[in-house]
């Protein structure tokens, strides 16, 4: 049987970018809102006459939060530039203990512990692997430090021609699956939303993928990151 799928693939590229839309909308009228709210407040108080004893001290802080949002809005829009932008990886040979490692070690909130896997490399770039993988570790310490709980890394090889790195933590568990790679979504108040559409992304460009559940084990989070290895992954 043949079916024209264009039609539907269309459709979802369609609602795709209806999600990306309701998303920036929101962000940006975060930021707006206010900044349109206080503009107007600043402007009445200046056509008071005579004006009120605290106006200087209201025009302070008024001024003070569209500042401080229209820093924001320009992190937002840095994020999605770098979103937008992603160069293509620049591939060389790229050792997964030290990787992990090194990534682990800069974390300074949390102890991120590591359980060694086999010693194994892949074909990558290792500047882009390590963002990917901070941003995991990160959003790990994040959810851990809410139940004072743990963090640690682990990696191990599923298959002749794969590794996968897991990223796991005693935190509250994952409530939102469905919104967690959607572009600029976030639940935390000074996120950008794109840390895990970014690491998502990298991992694609590398020929891998990223998944993120809740562990079976205990209460938390675990994110599961597959690369695929060549011929030269090391085993020793």
């Amino acid at each position: 049987m043949l079916a024209d799928l264009r039609l539907a693939l269309r459709e979802e590229e369609r609602e795709a970018w209806r999600r990306m839309v309701r998303v920036l909308s929101h962000e940006i009228n975060n930021s707006l809102t206010p900044i349109h709210s206080i503009s107007d407040s600043l402007k009445e108080s200046l056509s008071l006459v005579p004006r009120p004893a605290d106006w200087e001290e209201d025009a302070r802080m008024g001024l003070g939060i569209i500042a401080r949002r229209s820093e924001a809005l320009g992190r937002f829009m840095s994020a999605y530039a770098r979103l937008a932008r992603l160069p293509p990886p620049r591939l060389s040979p790229v050792e997964v203990d030290p990787w992990v490692r090194r990534v682990a070690a800069l974390e300074t909130r949390l102890a991120v512990e590591v359980r060694p896997g086999p010693m194994l490399a892949v074909s990558a770039d290792g500047d882009q692997l390590e963002q990917l993988l901070i941003n995991l570790v990160r959003n790990a310490v994040d959810a851990a430090r809410e139940r004072q709980g743990r963090v640690w890394v682990s990696w191990t090889a599923p298959s002749a021609d794969a590794v996968e790195v897991w990223v796991e933590d005693e935190g509250p568990g994952l409530a939102d699956t469905a919104n967690l790679f959607v572009p600029f979504f976030t639940t935390k108040p000074e996120g950008s939303g794109i840390g895990l559409a970014l690491s998502r992304q990298i991992a694609e460009a590398h020929g891998g993928s990223l998944r993120l559940e809740n562990r079976t084990e205990g209460p938390g989070g675990r994110a599961r990151l597959r690369l695929p290895l060549n011929a030269a992954g090391l085993r020793r």
